[in-house]
């Protein structure tokens, strides 16, 4: 996988408004939120996307959305909250390094686009 933002962030050459790390996973604010909430989060394994992961990392990705399940009631996101995987081009994904999106404090409608 190529180097990423992300593996910037994860290894604090750039700065981030981070609001969950552990030894697997990095959580911090959106710098463009479409939401009051909008936090990534992100595997610190380089995965380019979910196609890319593999049965070896399924206790990671269970991982990542029991942290996002954690980021969420510590944001306060009782009302409920919507999780994004953008996967490829067509699928809008710009970063390609897996991460998900948590969006809250807002209504979602549906189809997101």
């Amino acid at each position: 996988m190529s180097e990423t933002i992300f593996s910037k962030i994860i290894r604090k050459e750039i700065p981030a408004d981070i609001v969950y790390e552990d030894d697997l996973v990095l959580a911090f604010r959106d710098v463009q939120p479409q939401a009051p909430v909008h936090i990534l989060v992100i595997p610190k394994k380089p995965i380019e996307s979910i196609d890319q992961a593999t049965d070896s990392d399924a206790a990671l990705l269970g991982h990542l959305l029991l942290t996002i399940k954690r980021v969420a009631a510590q944001e306060g996101l009782e009302q409920g909250y919507r999780v994004v995987i953008n996967t490829g081009e067509d699928g809008g994904q710009t970063v390609f390094h897996l991460h998900l999106h948590l969006l809250g404090k807002r209504s979602m409608t549906w189809p997101p686009g």
